[in-house]
């Protein structure tokens, strides 16, 4: 081999070797003493073992390639979750704490547009501190149109977010636009303005958690879908709601035989179905009944639980069900009601996903609460949906 090309390739590949390691050595066991993965680590924790190729793995910006830093805050690539090609992009907090730099934005702009070419699912890990304040002056306008690929990946391919850490500001809209969003208890904060600049703003003293939590999100305001006690947990369940969803709004759900399926006369609807409708019970355990397997993975179950959504299968094929729930008042329609239901059908109608409707409501909830702050215009939502 030449000398010049056998140097070339060495210097090739310790380049490659230290932009694996991202911010370094030092980073990467303060991101491990936060109790987070480092963005490589929840790639390889995601996908099928070995499937992940990567994009842009030398990319820098001017500066950073001078200080021999590379990747500008994220990791991008294609791989496969149960064999089936998803595109992912992970923000690693350890290079420029996951902010968004201009190279940050073409690659994480390069890989959505690529899976939206490709039909196949876009999976988004976010673990950072919103815009690059340090290096607006250097950033192109022309390169913050990230949110136009969220709005016109809508309805063409599914996009997943998982939030692994913070996410403020311009952070956060982007996962808001994605069609999932996974969170972790004690790792997830999303918000669009943090304590600070709450306190600062509005005279407001609150903690991180109490503002933009996992929990704040997957019970008061609906932002969250689910909320799970570890990053392992979270990608387990991305992997299985991926289970129940086409690649693209070109396709079907993929079957699956079920191991159980109900009985086609199912004695135990009528001992879990009162007679008396004034009586309150689980439509949770009806859905459980008849779907296969019993397997019903429910979205939102936290917010809005006066009406449930999720997926299952029937006799192998998937289906989304939507179902008053009586337990909680009454089974009625709500505003948050309304707008969590609305969201689920058009996404079921996008991607070819029948629905199941269970109903047993008494209407929309009366009030003036409700009223006042927007039962109509919400609660047409759900008929036109």
């Amino acid at each position: 081999m030449d000398e010049q090309l056998r140097r070339a390739l060495e210097r090739l590949r310790k380049q490659k070797e230290k932009a694996r390691l991202g911010g370094g050595r030092e980073e990467v066991e303060r991101q491990h003493a936060k109790g987070k993965l480092t963005a490589r680590e929840r790639i390889e924790k995601l996908l099928d073992p070995g499937s992940f190729v990567e994009l842009g793995l030398l990319g820098a910006t001017k500066e950073d390639a001078e200080r021999e830093v590379y990747g500008d805050g994220i990791v991008t690539g294609f791989g496969r979750i149960d064999s089936r090609m998803v595109g992912v992009f992970s923000q690693d907090y350890t290079v420029w704490r996951g902010s968004f730099g201009e190279v940050h934005r073409l690659k994480m702009n390069n890989v959505m547009d690529k899976a939206r070419d490709l039909g196949v699912p876009m999976i988004c890990l976010w673990d950072g501190s919103g815009g690059r304040l340090e290096l607006n002056a250097y950033i192109n306008p022309a390169h913050y149109s990230t949110f136009k690929r969220f709005a016109k990946n809508s309805g063409l391919i599914p996009q997943i977010s998982a939030m692994l850490g913070p996410s403020p500001g311009n952070g956060a809209y982007g996962p808001a636009m994605t069609d999932f969003i996974f969170m972790v208890d004690g790792l997830s904060y999303v918000f669009a303005t943090g304590p600070k600049g709450t306190k600062a703003e509005v005279g407001e003293e609150i903690s991180m958690e109490d503002l933009g939590g996992a929990k704040v999100h997957c019970k008061k305001s609906g932002l969250g879908d689910a909320r799970f006690p570890s990053e392992e947990a979270c990608f387990a369940a991305i992997r299985k709601l991926l289970s129940f969803l086409p690649s693209s709004h070109e396709e079907f759900p993929p079957d699956k035989t079920p191991v159980e399926s109900p009985p086609l006369m199912n004695e135990k609807l009528n001992d879990l179905v009162p007679s008396d409708s004034r009586k309150a019970y689980d439509m949770r355990k009806v859905i459980l009944e008849i779907v296969d397997d019993r397997d019903f993975f429910e979205i939102k179950p936290e917010f809005a639980k006066n009406i449930l959504t999720g997926f299952g299968r029937m006799n192998g094929h998937v289906v989304g069900i939507l179902a008053n729930q009586p337990l909680f008042m009454a089974g009625s329609l709500t505003i948050d009601a309304s707008v969590k239901a609305a969201r689920f059908v058009r996404f079921a109608d996008c991607f070819n996903i029948p629905l199941i409707m269970l109903v047993d409501t008494t209407g929309y909830l009366p009030g003036s609460q409700q009223e006042h702050n927007g039962l109509l215009r919400h609660g047409a939502k759900l008929p036109f949906a």
